[in-house]
């Protein structure tokens, strides 16, 4: 898939994809997460995102919400432990306005103190929500299981105590620390002439210093394994299995992804739903997902059930784990596997904001961005004996922690 890439000169990464469509994305992604975070600043990384859109040295709060919405577009951001981007989606002939509007605030957000104090007050909220979504805690509970200690272990929102202690000061000693050209990617995949892409970032941010910053990140801890119940008020159980996984540069990375896939994606037919739900009727949802981080990554396992049947599906899950262990798939097996997964990706690589998000992740990290294809071609290309070593290297129940809620 055709992509264009240039560098400013303070360091800037640009990447492009052209498009056909009308519509058109683009945005910033910065290398900084909450695994970034110092101690007294967890859930800055998170708070950071909400107020680059509450005031710039020359746009009000009012001006940065009407910037985009105002023509019919949308400005959005997240936050997750390794990256923050914010970005928006808009005709192709305001692309002008997004690069002007994102840039400015990304760059040049002053951060007023009443602002934060608002600002505050809504994260808190939004942890409470949280709180009250035990089939959503769970996974922000199990992930600090899993790093203890460590800043991959926490809840991306922050703590409500941390969060009163926060001011503009702190805000801008930490965007001081990442949020700089060097550090960033921008991102956009529309109908725009690259040459314009260019000269229009370059007017916006190019004037900004090249700081080279100095982001080394401390690994987890040796991985060990844990057991923990948690009471809740809640009728159902929620129960999550998992253990460390293999990172986003590892070349195991392919066939882990199959095999989660087959056991616990979104098909209707993996593994876990037809052991747990189709045949028993013991679940209204379990799942299995994979994240990779730079250094490390975790494989987990999530469900709800009725508290009298946690053990059994406990015992069904680990049976599936245990078969995918002992039984290398059968040519015939794998080539399911293959195309169900390819066929997935396809599908999701329609949409064409999951594109662009997907290509800024992707170019931050790994410096490069490659199309559906030639992860096809690394799907086509694994072995029955590859996806075995896999299993046994990571589905392991002996080693899988659990964190139960009942």
């Amino acid at each position: 898939m055709e992509y264009n890439q240039y560098t400013l000169r303070n360091g800037l990464r640009i990447i492009h994809q052209p498009s056909s469509s009308k519509v058109a994305y683009c945005g910033f992604a910065i290398n900084a997460g909450t695994r970034d975070e110092l101690p007294h600043e967890h859930g800055m990384a998170h708070f950071v995102e909400h107020m680059v859109f509450k005031g710039t040295k020359s746009r009000s709060a009012w001006k940065i919400l009407n910037g985009m919405e105002s023509v019919g577009g949308d400005l959005n951001a997240y936050t997750n432990k390794e990256e923050t981007v914010v970005y928006s989606a808009f005709l192709v002939e305001h692309f002008n306005r997004a690069v002007s509007l994102l840039g400015d605030i990304v760059f040049h957000s002053t951060f007023p103190e009443n602002e934060i104090r608002k600002e505050v007050e809504v994260v808190i909220d939004e942890i409470r929500s949280y709180e009250d979504n035990p089939s959503e805690l769970i996974f922000d509970d199990f992930e600090d299981m899993i790093f203890r200690g460590h800043p991959l272990g926490h809840n991306i929102l922050g703590t409500p105590e941390l969060l009163k202690e926060y001011s503009s000061e702190k805000v801008i000693d930490f965007t001081s620390r990442y949020y700089h050209p060097s550090n960033a990617v921008f991102f956009v995949q529309g109908n725009i002439d690259f040459k314009r892409v260019v000269r229009q970032v370059e007017k916006a941010v190019g004037d900004l210093p090249d700081v080279q910053i100095e982001n080394k990140r401390t690994p987890p801890p040796v991985y060990e394994k844990a057991e923990e119940i948690l009471h809740k008020d809640t009728s159902q159980a929620h129960v999550m299995m998992g253990c460390r996984a293999y990172n986003a540069y590892s070349e195991k990375r392919t066939a882990l992804y199959l095999l989660n896939n087959m056991l616990g994606g979104p098909g209707m037919n993996s593994k876990l739903n037809v052991s747990l739900r189709e045949r028993r009727g013991l679940v209204y949802n379990v799942e299995s997902n994979l994240t990779s981080f730079t250094d490390t990554g975790l494989f987990s396992i999530y469900f709800g059930t009725d508290p009298d049947n946690i053990k059994q599906c406990i015992r069904l899950v680990e049976r599936e784990l245990n078969t995918l262990r002992s039984k290398q798939l059968t040519e015939s097996q794998l080539s399911a596997a293959k195309k169900q997964l390819i066929g997935q990706i396809a599908v999701g690589s329609d949409n064409n904001e999951n594109n662009a998000l997907g290509m800024a992740k992707t170019f931050l990290h790994y410096n490069k961005w490659e199309a559906p294809e030639a992860v096809f071609g690394r799907i086509n290309a694994l072995t029955a004996e590859q996806v075995l070593e896999v299993a046994n290297e990571v589905f392991d129940p002996a080693q899988m922690s659990t964190l139960i809620y009942k």
